[in-house]
């Protein structure tokens, strides 16, 4: 499971190495209204209004949205960018690529119970 999330968070970095994330509430929700969100995602630890906005900003843009498993700070690490608790991927391959990794790990996790 550990391994595939790590995996999910390098696919994280790339995108971010590629200009192809919106880091930050804010950025996010600028990502979404011009219809350059792919996928919204929202730290674990994310506060219940930030969730909401990423929601509301994913619906109207008709990008996807989760809520991960990790946390701001991993979030950010990986990121190079502060705590955020939004994130949008602007590129569908990766976006698709992050979910996938996710999935598998989420797989991993329930069949190790």
């Amino acid at each position: 499971m550990k391994q595939a999330m790590d995996r999910s968070l390098a696919i994280l970095g790339m995108a971010k190495k590629a200009g192809r994330l919106a880091v930050g509430g804010e950025a996010a929700a600028t990502a979404a209204r011009r219809g350059e969100a792919r996928l919204i995602i929202n730290a674990s630890d994310a506060s219940e209004s930030s969730v909401r906005r990423a929601k509301n900003n994913a619906q109207s843009s008709g990008a996807e949205h989760i809520r991960v498993p990790f946390t701001m700070f991993e979030l950010g690490t990986t990121a190079g960018r502060g705590s955020p608790g939004t994130i949008a991927f602007l590129d569908k391959g990766l976006a698709d690529s992050f979910v996938k990794r996710l999935n598998d790990s989420t797989s991993t996790k329930e069949s190790d119970a």
